[in-house]
């Protein structure tokens, strides 16, 4: 058996035979930290940025099928590490989060929010407001309830529910603004554009009778703010979040593509359900825009302003590091931007036959470089040894150095 493998569950050799170490609770972690308002925080000028990004987590699958806390167990590698410090621990100092935290096929439930909240709560060495959030698919409620009732209420970017939540505006170590459909937050001369995915107004199944819907969604108001803020801003560096990656940007997102052919040549669920009723030829991209399907309003105004963005952080579809399903990686770059999909953190979601590795991103930027270094953490070893994936790892140039 691999080393890094009896680390992890925990097993030693002891005279030629393998011995199982029964762990108790957690050692004791320090408190999180009081962050005091951002004017007050001074940053040193050299000190490299590390944004993990994380996403699809899929709370309420993993604990439903293998008792698996994917969002907890994600958090308490970053900060300890596992078993005997495999996969180890790494630094981050802000995180990104790009939605479906839950794992329903129908509305999420307040019962899985609660979960969602509790699991959140296994942060020790940051504050919860270190992480910022997204609204994706599943986290939509639905068509006959107030828009993002669930996520409002239980992820709740703005602090709007703090003592649901647990999130207080005050302690955001970058203060955002925005609304909870949208909101930009600046480090350096990065700016962060941040935006959630919604219920389709023209599309009369919601999420419930569909039993999911798959297909991305924004409204004309969230693109013509986007591209108000990317002309308003030419002098930073501007990173795009959204739970979907654009059409034919990475792995799977073209036309049909998150779905293969059943023996008949009827379409079959595969990285996403099919819904026939759902738009299932935009499934594994942003596919409405104003209500206009396979709008790709993005994608044009991309292609006639090239590295009008320096990057775009999404997910959605869940593989493994090395999946290039359509001629697409994972990490691509197309308009002069680079398209980064972050996901998964569940493991048990995706029950479909094709293969899921639990995974996430650390993006680092240092100040007076114009490149940003991307990694590939493995959070279990179904893909391969946890921990830092080398073969995944890139460094991406930038249009200009990050600075603080």
């Amino acid at each position: 058996m691999p080393i890094w493998l009896m680390m992890m569950l925990g097993l030693s050799m002891i005279g030629g035979a393998f011995n199982l170490k029964v762990a108790g609770a957690p050692a004791t972690q320090p408190a999180a930290p009081q962050l005091k308002p951002t004017e007050t925080t001074v940053i040193a000028a050299d000190r490299p940025l590390r944004l993990w990004a994380f996403g699809c987590a899929h709370v309420g699958s993993d604990l439903r099928i293998s008792r698996r806390e994917s969002l907890a167990e994600a958090i308490r590698q970053s900060e300890s590490g596992g078993p005997l410090g495999v996969p180890p621990p790494f630094d981050w100092d802000i995180a990104l989060d790009i939605g479906d935290l839950s794992g329903g096929q129908q509305v999420p439930t307040d019962a899985e929010g609660a979960e969602v909240v509790r699991q959140f709560g296994a942060l020790h060495a940051h504050a919860r407001e270190s992480i910022y959030n997204l609204c994706g698919n599943h986290d939509r409620s639905g068509l006959d309830e107030p828009p993002a009732r669930w996520w409002r209420k239980w992820v709740d970017p703005l602090g709007e529910n703090s003592a649901i939540s647990g999130v207080v505006p005050a302690r955001r170590p970058y203060p955002l603004e925005g609304t909870w459909e949208r909101y930009s937050f600046r480090v350096g001369n990065l700016l962060f554009l941040v935006m959630s995915d919604i219920n389709e107004p023209t599309q009369r199944k919601g999420r419930g009778p569909l039993g999911g819907n798959p297909a991305g969604v924004v409204s004309g108001a969230t693109f013509d703010w986007w591209q108000l803020m990317v002309e308003s801003n030419p002098d930073c560096l501007i990173i795009s979040v959204h739970h979907y990656m654009l059409k034919d940007t990475t792995t799977a997102t073209g036309e049909y593509e998150g779905f293969r052919r059943g023996p008949g040549g009827e379409w079959v669920s595969h990285y996403h359900g099919f819904k026939p009723e759902g738009a299932p030829q935009g499934a594994s991209y942003l596919y409405f825009v104003d209500s206009q399907p396979d709008a790709q309003a993005f994608e044009r105004y991309l292609a006639a302003h090239p590295a009008a963005v320096a990057l775009w952080l999404g997910g959605h579809t869940h593989t493994t590091p090395d999946d290039t399903h359509g001629g697409k990686a994972l990490v691509a770059t197309k308009w002069g931007a680079h398209f980064i999909n972050v996901a998964a953190l569940t493991k048990d979601h995706n029950n479909r036959g094709q293969k899921t590795a639990p995974m996430s991103r650390r993006l680092t930027f240092i100040p007076g470089r114009a490149e940003v270094k991307v990694e590939c953490y493995l959070h279990t070893a179904a893909f391969a040894a946890p921990g830092w994936y080398k073969p995944a790892e890139r460094t991406l140039p930038l249009a200009r150095p990050f600075k603080w």
